[in-house]
């Protein structure tokens, strides 16, 4: 075969270090949920939903070809960081988890997704980012281990 085709969904979820509500102001959440969606369409995986609330974000995506999970996070993880420091003056301890969690996603299962990352403020009303992300990894089978999931 002479090419090479893929079409992979993730979410990713990741939160501000010790759960800081570093991005408790609307205006700064959207421009970082932009500045997170300009580095997807830099490195080839493009954003099909971009969201969160004050402690951490989802984002759905259809990965590059030439990328893996880990890279992508890592740029979207370092480049905002950088960024938001620079950009928003009190914000120069800014700095997102260690960790993450990316998850598969079928393409049928798109659209819900794109619903559930829109409705987060909602959402955070009835559920914290820590049930929330134990109940993720629960629905994937990933085991874990409490003591090194949060940071």
């Amino acid at each position: 075969m002479p090419q090479s085709l893929a079409q992979i969904y993730v979410h990713i979820v990741f939160s501000t270090k010790d759960r800081r509500r570093f991005l408790k102001d609307a205006k700064i959440r959207g421009a970082m949920h932009g500045y997170l969606v300009g580095i997807c369409e830099k490195q080839g995986s493009p954003s099909i939903a971009t969201g969160g609330v004050e402690d951490h974000v989802h984002i759905a995506c259809r990965l590059s070809k030439t990328c893996d999970v880990a890279s992508l996070i890592m740029e979207l993880k370092k480049g905002s960081s950088t960024w938001i420091k620079t950009q928003f003056p009190g914000l120069e301890a800014f700095h997102w988890q260690h960790g993450y969690g990316a998850f598969s996603v079928s393409p049928s299962h798109l659209e819900a997704l794109q619903v559930y990352i829109a409705n987060q403020e909602e959402h955070h009303r009835r559920e914290s980012f820590q049930d929330e992300f134990r109940r993720l990894l629960k629905t994937y089978g990933i085991e874990f281990d409490e003591r090194y999931v949060w940071d």
